[in-house]
């Protein structure tokens, strides 16, 4: 584990830093949005509404180095809402670090917090690397994604 890690809330003034994460993790999956989608996001990032995303932003010192999002649901299978873990990326400089474990536990404790202690996520099946870890933090289903 790395040591001087803060997770935090993402907050107004993290915009840039925000910004920068989140571009860099797109190009790892090889997508770009436009700027609105990127300025909604970060609104939304910003509200207290219940089913709205909330983000978090891992630091190092003064270097953002990581960040999550994440977003409560209503499920029909369970009384209780789940967390989906939208995005997760952490730079590749630190990655092996325990830098994207420590997102991973903090949405885990986010959800706990909330009374929502299932939390899910998807990957590209050719992420190897991110599987490793994922295969240590939780349970892989035998689900396949559909999309329109």
């Amino acid at each position: 584990m790395m040591g001087q890690l803060e997770i935090r809330p993402v907050r107004a003034e993290d915009k840039p830093v925000w910004e920068k994460l989140w571009t860099d993790y797109l190009v790892f999956y090889k997508s770009e949005l436009p700027q609105s989608v990127y300025d909604a996001t970060f609104a939304r990032l910003l509200t207290d509404e219940l089913y709205d995303p909330h983000g978090l932003i891992s630091w190092q010192g003064d270097t953002a180095i990581g960040l999550t999002h994440f977003m409560r649901q209503r499920h029909c299978w369970r009384p209780e809402d789940v967390i989906y873990l939208q995005d997760l990326y952490v730079n590749p400089e630190v990655r092996g670090t325990g830098a994207g474990r420590a997102l991973i536990q903090a949405v885990y404790d986010a959800g706990d917090a909330m009374g929502c202690p299932t939390v899910y996520w998807m990957t590209e099946n050719d992420n190897h690397t991110a599987m490793k870890l994922y295969d240590r933090m939780a349970k892989q289903t035998k689900f396949i994604k559909y999309q329109r």
